[in-house]
């Protein structure tokens, strides 16, 4: 507690000055986000750090393992949803990146069979969600026999899996038919910070390093 409370000093004292007219603005004018980043709650993996943005410019969901879950799942289990619909309708973003990433204790449990349901009973049903991309593993990667090739395509399978419960949404499915909004798979690499991007042209997650951004 004491390195926090020494790093909300170093803030206010060295670096708000540089921000002090932002979030003044921020502050009367309100938060407009361009963008909803769904990623985990791995301390290593910092949206807007790997992406280099500043307050105000991202709507930021940590959980454990970046899932999301469909549209049919409701109380407890999908305060995820809630951010979702916040993000989409209220604050009309214009993308949302799911963002998964390397060595995902998450994805690892999953595969590995979960979590104790007598100790861990909401992470055990909160990876539940999550057991599609198991299944996927087990059928379409029987070629992959090194664990750490599993565990890597596992991840990646993960990050799909979520992009595709994030489009059952309603609000999120009307704002992908007019065109307003975009969604990505972005896949992060904690040793290297490399970041890749899926592309459904190769089915692959390629290098985003080097790709332009879209023109405005």
């Amino acid at each position: 507690m004491q390195r926090l409370i020494e790093g909300v000093h170093r803030f206010q004292q060295e670096r708000f000055g540089q921000y002090r007219e932002l979030f003044q603005k921020l502050s009367t004018k309100g938060q407009r986000p361009h963008t909803l980043f769904i990623t985990c709650s791995d301390s290593r993996v910092l949206a807007e750090l790997i992406t280099q943005s500043r307050p105000g410019d991202l709507f930021v969901v940590k959980n454990v393992g970046n899932i999301v879950p469909p549209a049919t799942v409701s109380g407890d289990t999908n305060s995820t949803a809630a951010a979702i619909e916040f993000a989409v309708q209220v604050l009309k973003v214009s993308d949302i990146v799911v963002c998964g990433h390397s060595q995902c204790g998450a994805v690892a449990a999953l595969m590995a069979g979960g979590v104790s349901r007598e100790t861990m009973p909401q992470l055990s049903r909160w990876l539940d969600l999550a057991l599609p991309v198991r299944r996927v593993i087990e059928k379409e990667y029987p070629h992959l026999t090194g664990e750490a090739e599993r565990l890597r395509a596992a991840e990646e399978e993960n990050t799909l899996f979520a992009l595709e419960n994030l489009q059952t949404h309603p609000c999120v499915q009307a704002r992908l038919a007019d065109g307003s909004l975009h969604v990505h798979a972005w896949f992060f690499k904690i040793a290297t910070a490399e970041l890749f991007a899926y592309d459904p042209a190769s089915k692959q997650f390629e290098p985003l390093a080097g790709v332009s951004p879209p023109k405005p």
